[in-house]
C-alpha cells in the first residue's frame, strides 16, 4: 500500500516537521541523502506513512514533512540504529536541525 500525505484534523497521525538549516551549496546533497535514507530505511520502519522534502528558494532550508501512524512508531524509529546512521549523516550537512512532532489542529481545504 502506498501512502501519501493527507492532511486532516480527524486523522490521528503523528506529523514530523523537521527544519534543516543548510549551506545553500549543500541543499541538494541533503535532499539526496534524506531521499536515499527514506527509500532504503525509513519506509521499511513500522508505522511509516510518507515523507516529503521541501527546498527553500534561497537554498538555506530543507523541510522534511513526514507522517507516522503514531508517536510511538516515530519514537521506535529514533531508537533504531540503522535509522540513526542516516540522521547522524544529515546532521553533518546541516548547521541546525529542528525536528518537532505535530498534530493537525485545523484544516481548511478548498471546496
Amino acid at each position: 500500500m502506498t501512502a501519501t500525505a493527507r492532511i486532516a484534523s480527524d486523522r490521528p497521525v503523528a506529523t514530523l516537521i523537521n527544519v534543516f538549516t543548510v549551506p545553500a551549496e549543500r541543499q541538494q546533497e541533503l535532499i539526496d541523502l534524506l531521499a536515499h535514507a527514506t527509500e532504503t530505511t525509513m519506509k521499511h520502519q513500522p508505522g511509516f506513512l510518507c515523507a516529503n522534502f521541501h527546498a527553500s528558494h534561497d537554498g538555506e532550508r530543507v523541510i522534511n514533512y513526514a507522517q507516522w501512524e503514531s508517536e510511538a512508531h516515530y519514537r521506535a524509529m529514533l531508537a533504531n540504529p540503522e535509522a540513526r546512521v542516516h540522521m547522524d549523516q544529515a546532521a553533518t550537512i546541516a548547521t541546525d536541525v529542528q525536528p518537532r512532532l505535530f498534530h493537525v489542529a485545523s484544516h481548511h481545504p478548498r471546496p
